[in-house]
């Protein structure tokens, strides 16, 4: 003989299950922290306008959005914490799952990443770039 179950019984243990599998697969994104203020970041002049550079010992990258405007972000993506490693075509991209993220303010252009990266502060002094 068979043994008889309810229906609230096999839906309550089929949405467990899923509920396990599913978070089991997460992983928490690891996040860059800003370096400390003062931290060079680099000269005005080694960050293309309409581009960036990756640094990956600090974790940062800078952007030129246009002339003269300089930006600082994460350089871990917000999807799995994977370095970025290139600024092409306006876009920060993250080679482990090709997102890829605006020069301008950081947001998702494309995902899988749902999160901006962190930006961070920054000032210019003369042409130094410089955490603020």
């Amino acid at each position: 003989m068979s043994p008889t179950y309810s229906r609230r019984a096999v839906l309550a243990g089929t949405g467990a299950a899923a509920a396990a599998a599913a978070l089991s697969g997460c992983e928490v994104a690891r996040t860059a922290d800003a370096p400390p203020s003062g931290t060079s970041l680099g000269r005005t002049g080694d960050v293309p306008v309409g581009g960036g550079h990756v640094l990956s010992d600090l974790d940062v990258v800078v952007t030129q959005p246009e002339a003269g405007t300089f930006k600082a972000f994460s350089a871990l993506c917000t999807h799995r914490g994977c370095r970025v490693d290139e600024v092409s075509d306006g876009e920060i991209v993250c080679p482990c799952h090709v997102s890829r993220f605006a020069i301008t303010d950081g947001s998702v252009t494309f995902g899988p990443a749902d999160q901006p990266l962190p930006a961070f502060k920054l000032k210019v002094s003369g042409d130094e770039i410089v955490v603020a």
